[in-house]
């Protein structure tokens, strides 16, 4: 496999970059300076609001791209390079099916804040979701959201693909309707998704699939594994993603991402040597 040709990497963050504790490593942010030195675009693409992706890569965030909210944003430094915000149109109807199922609970998700329903916030749940949406508000209608809503993140507590997709996959193909990981379905615009993303990193800055390498774990990763030629799924990746992926690596706690980026330098060092 040679990477030496690899301009742009792009990678998931829980369950892939970051450990089960939430970590990112120190090894990841010593290899991240030698793909500076080699002129790597970094792409950290997440179903994460954004400021919640900057805080685990605080130290190097003016230096890489952000894709937050399964693609429904991309940010470099200050400058907002695509926002696919959900039209409000059935907004209510999407409300009122949450509503209706009492152990599903949804995060209305914007670029500064996350919104959680009053019912949310009351369930035994509440403190280890945010993890993911440390700013919020608690509200009791969609209607107090003035911001653009990008994303909708709903949580089960057992399994999400069994107790939330099987509710709202109707809303398919007006809506992107994604099993994000196990306890999550987000529910955004349909070209808010990390395939699209990628897609438009690529088209600004003259970067083929070719030279694309992608990292990814759950089912929001699909579209953008399919933008690269080196697609790698985690060893702890869903089945879905193995299936779509050219290759795999080890899995998020045994350092995958980065064994891939060694290699990733070797290769770029080997081809300086030629």
């Amino acid at each position: 496999m040679n990477l030496s040709q690899i301009k742009l990497v792009v990678t998931d963050m829980d369950g892939t970059l970051l450990n089960s504790n939430h970590e990112v490593s120190s090894l990841f942010f010593e290899l991240f300076n030698e793909l500076k030195k080699h002129n790597v675009f970094f792409v950290a693409a997440s179903g994460r609001p954004y400021y919640s992706i900057v805080d685990k890569l605080n130290s190097i965030k003016d230096d890489i791209i952000i894709v937050a909210e399964n693609g429904g944003l991309v940010i470099r430094k200050d400058e907002l390079l695509l926002s696919t915000p959900i039209k409000r149109d059935n907004l209510l109807e999407i409300e009122a099916l949450i509503e209706s199922k009492t152990d599903i609970h949804p995060i209305f998700c914007t670029k500064a804040k996350a919104y959680f329903s009053h019912r949310s916030s009351s369930n035994g749940y509440f403190n280890s979701l945010l993890e993911y949406y440390p700013n919020y508000a608690i509200i009791k209608s969609t209607k107090e959201i003035k911001e653009d809503i990008i994303k909708i993140a709903l949580y089960n507590s057992e399994d999400s693909e069994k107790q939330i997709y099987p509710h709202f996959k109707h809303l398919e193909p007006n809506y992107k309707v994604k099993i994000s990981g196990k306890h999550w379905v987000d529910v955004s615009d349909d070209l808010a998704h990390k395939g699209h993303a990628i897609e438009l990193i690529q088209e600004k800055y003259n970067i083929s699939p070719e030279e694309t390498l992608v990292f990814g774990d759950y089912n929001n990763d699909i579209e953008m594994l399919k933008r690269a030629s080196y697609s790698f799924a985690m060893e702890n990746a869903h089945k879905n993603v193995k299936e779509v992926a050219n290759y795999t690596t080890k899995s998020n706690d045994d350092f995958g991402v980065e064994f891939i980026l060694k290699k990733l330098i070797e290769s770029k060092v080997n081809y300086r040597k030629l």
